[in-house]
């Protein structure tokens, strides 16, 4: 099972691969995270090229049930989401994973 990768291990790979000031470095990945997180926020797709898109979508209103009380239904308001469409380089590369370590 491989683990997640956080944003402090993304700024130790920045700063050892730079050798900038690791403040700097967490300072610029979180200025990029608000950046991108902003833009999302005001209904814009993010597009990194070679990387993938995120995309803004919106989800329809819809019934669902409560898995307690199937017999009572709910109503699942209209809400947006984000989606990520990964590029062709990243599809390229996850094609060549070892599932089985997954």
């Amino acid at each position: 099972m491989s683990t997640n990768l956080t944003k402090r291990e993304i700024v130790l790979e920045i700063y050892k691969k730079t050798g900038f000031p690791q403040k700097q470095v967490v300072e610029s990945v979180q200025l990029t995270l608000d950046i991108i997180q902003k833009a999302l926020a005001e209904g814009r797709n993010v597009e990194l090229r070679n990387f993938g898109v995120l995309e803004v979508q919106v989800r329809k209103a819809r019934i669902g049930r409560n898995p307690n009380k199937p017999e009572a239904e709910v109503v699942i308001p209209q809400r947006a989401v984000v989606k990520f469409k990964s590029g062709k380089i990243l599809k390229q590369q996850l094609k060549k994973l070892d599932l089985s370590k997954l």
